[in-house]
């Protein structure tokens, strides 16, 4: 059973703006595709630990703050950043 992913309206608007001022959009979306696949199968076993229920992934070029509800099988995008590889 999969775990529904929902990004908060300020990481929505946050994705949106990364993706407008990218050389690149298809990276950011390719990345945002990822992270919702594997948020959306195994959420828990995703990333590392941020604190109670949260936890952090990166999927380059992108990096994400989660929180994981399982009792109701929702995971919540709180934050999205750009960042670099070396």
């Amino acid at each position: 059973m999969s775990y529904q992913v929902l990004w908060v309206p300020a990481a929505e608007e946050e994705l949106a703006q990364l993706w407008m001022e990218t050389p690149q959009p298809n990276r950011i979306t390719a990345a945002a595709d990822e992270i919702d696949a594997r948020l959306a199968r195994t959420p828990a076993d995703e990333g590392e630990s941020r604190g109670p229920g949260r936890r952090i992934l990166l999927v380059p070029p992108l990096g994400v703050t989660f929180e994981l509800i399982p009792d109701d099988r929702l995971v919540r995008v709180l934050d999205v950043w750009l960042f670099r590889t070396r």
